[in-house]
């Protein structure tokens, strides 16, 4: 819905890799709507698209084994550009004529790669020779490693137009031989095709990963292809999406009735305030609260579309708390837990569906993410059987499926919440599982354990929050509210172009230097890091976690309160960073922040006598407890 056949797109194609979604998410941010296919697409579609360029991810494979994933060599003669990244590149070069071996050691991590800025791939890249700590080598001496040009020297070699730039490096092979009509435009030490192109074929290819943030330039290296090279003008945008959304949901749905159930989590709360929008009181939404939120959250939801709301809906709160602790009573292994809370929430929703009687659409919030990771886009494993796309009520009476955020990426989902009015609080919460608080207390789960981490979890984000405000009001120049980067500026661009580029519902990552420049738009020498770009645009401390929440443990310990022992439980914290949410370190939160959010915890929490702060990355553990 509201994606148009004139929607000008580019197209990735999935080869297996990790950063699929990434890659996508990162052309988006381009304003170029952008749409992922297996490399088992028939070329007949692809062509059919009438994309305006293409993109090959990276793969665990290598290309010229038997059965590799592989491409015909018709899809470099499309006469649109093609852009191969890590797998993609090598692969590109096998099929066109190249050669591609395993090297004699893994080229890994952050490398200093040199890029010949007159490709249009590199242009407007500034020299960062320096800021590279933390460089990672080739895992050992790359020697032999001799790359077979087809000339004799890197196009740009050792001229002004030669910069050096931080990349992430990721690859077993090499290209030792370019394909007929490339020239290498960067290298590193180790590895003597970092990139190349066929600019008269439109034909681009990077070793390395440009999709990710340890890549500094990488957004605009992909600016550079997407906008410039492939000539796309950036026509994808929120506001026009709400837009044209809207008008498509009426003339769709016309006089029908439209039911939702409405969970409170951002996706579905931003469908509602679209199909509001478009349909007002012809939707009915069924929130079944089932006392597994956060502190407050079951009447957050309810005050933004209730009766007392701004949205003219049916709004419908079922309180199943009560339910859902028999259910749950005694049991505590996690898979249990997660299947009785998904069936009992289907089970609600069917009675409160048959009181409402037939309704011509159901709607549901699936997003892209949904979509890919549910086999049906790409080529990379079934992540997950997502509940938006393999599965729906059994009793529900309704005679068509409406997803209008189906094309959306969880940060696009945001902005579009933002344009239609939704408080920030509820668009911009923290990320949160299905099962919510159930999984978030290891063992059996019990109306006190809820009440002791919903408010051990309320002080942690009050404390991260308070904190956050006060690093903004002494670090920017306009205080809290400060924004270092003049409209129309270079920076406002680099800032814009960076804004948005977490996963899933990560803040950005995107650095801004002691300077007042995004890390994006600059190339001063190892800049000092004072902040974090998130969805929204608004700046963040350097140590801003991604996501945080506390955790109840199913330990108890001994302990001294006043003059009284105690035996009561331990909270445990979580705090990560991350890029892509499948892996994450453990945030580096200021000391003094934690030491005030347990003070307040163990003396405002009632039962909980220890606070355990959790610094297990992922892997080997995952970002949730449970």
């Amino acid at each position: 819905m509201s994606v148009t056949k004139d929607q000008e797109k580019i197209i990735v194609i999935d080869f297996g890799g990790q950063y699929n979604q990434l890659v996508a998410r990162r052309v988006r941010e381009c304003n170029v709507y952008c749409e992922i296919y297996s490399y088992k697409t028939p070329l007949d579609q692809i062509r059919a698209m009438g994309a305006k360029g293409i993109i090959l991810t990276g793969g665990p494979n290598s290309c010229y084994e038997d059965g590799a994933p592989t491409a015909p060599r018709e899809l470099f003669e499309l006469g649109i550009p093609v852009l191969g990244l890590c797998y993609g590149a090598q692969l590109m070069q096998h099929v066109l004529g190249g050669r591609v071996e395993r090297a004699s050691d893994r080229e890994y991590g952050k490398t200093e790669v040199k890029v010949n800025t007159a490709s249009p791939l590199f242009a407007g890249i500034v020299s960062r020779s320096g800021d590279g700590a933390g460089l990672a080598s080739a895992g050992g001496d790359a020697t032999g490693v001799v790359a077979d040009t087809g000339a004799s020297a890197v196009a740009g070699a050792g001229s002004p137009a030669e910069v050096s730039t931080i990349c992430w490096m990721s690859h077993f092979d090499y290209i030792s031989k370019l394909a007929p009509g490339f020239e290498t435009v960067a290298y590193t030490d180790n590895c003597p095709v970092a990139a190349a192109q066929d600019k008269s074929r439109g034909l681009y290819a990077i070793q390395f990963h440009p999709e990710v943030l340890h890549t500094v330039d990488g957004k605009r290296m992909l600016y550079n292809f997407v906008r410039g090279i492939c000539g796309c003008a950036g026509t994808w945008r929120m506001d026009s999406f709400v837009e044209s959304s809207v008008k498509e949901i009426r003339e769709r749905v016309g006089n029908g009735k439209v039911l939702l159930a409405l969970s409170g989590g951002v996706d579905s709360s931003v469908l509602a305030a679209l199909l509001a929008r478009a349909v007002g009181p012809q939707l009915t939404c069924v929130f079944v609260d089932h006392g597994l939120m956060r502190k407050n959250e079951g009447d957050e939801v309810e005050a933004v579309f209730g009766k007392d709301g701004d949205f003219d809906i049916n709004f419908i709160r079922v309180n199943a708390a009560d339910r859902y602790y028999i259910k749950l009573a005694g049991v505590d292994e996690p898979e249990r837990k997660r299947k009785i809370i998904g069936e009992e929430f289907i089970r609600v929703f069917e009675e409160e569906a048959k009181k409402i009687g037939a309704v011509d659409f159901l709607a549901q919030g699936t997003i892209y993410p949904d979509v890919v990771e549910s086999g049906l886009g790409g080529e990379s494993a079934v992540i997950k059987s997502h509940h938006n796309v393999g599965g729906l009520p059994d009793y529900v009476d309704f005679k068509e499926i409406i997803e209008p955020l189906r094309d959306l990426f969880k940060d696009e989902v945001r902005k579009v919440g933002i344009q239609l009015g939704i408080p920030d609080y509820l668009v911009n919460r923290q990320p949160f599982p299905g099962p919510g608080l159930g999984i978030r207390i290891v063992g059996d789960v019990t109306a006190e354990k809820i009440r002791m981490v919903q408010d051990a979890d309320a002080i942690y984000r009050e404390e991260i929050a308070a904190a956050a405000e006060e690093w903004r009001a002494a670090n920017l120049p306009g205080g809290a509210e400060g924004d270092p980067y003049p409209a129309g500026s270079d920076d406002r661009i680099a800032a814009d172009m960076t804004a948005s580029n977490a996963p899933s519902d990560s803040a950005s990552g995107a650095s801004v230097t002691a300077a007042g420049h995004t890390e994006a738009a600059r190339g001063a020498a190892a800049p000092v890091e004072i902040g974090r770009v998130d969805a929204t645009g608004r700046i963040n401390p350097p140590w801003m976690p991604d996501q945080y929440f506390a955790a109840l443990t199913n330990m108890r310990s001994v302990g001294v309160m006043g003059d009284e022992r105690t035996y009561d439980y331990a909270i445990a914290l979580r705090a990560v960073k991350t890029i892509d949410f499948m892996t994450a370190e453990a945030a580096d939160i200021p000391w003094e922040i934690l030491q005030k959010v347990m003070s307040r915890i163990i003396n405002e929490v009632r039962g909980v006598n220890r606070v355990f702060y959790d610094l297990t990355s992922k892997p080997p553990g995952t970002i949730e407890l449970e």
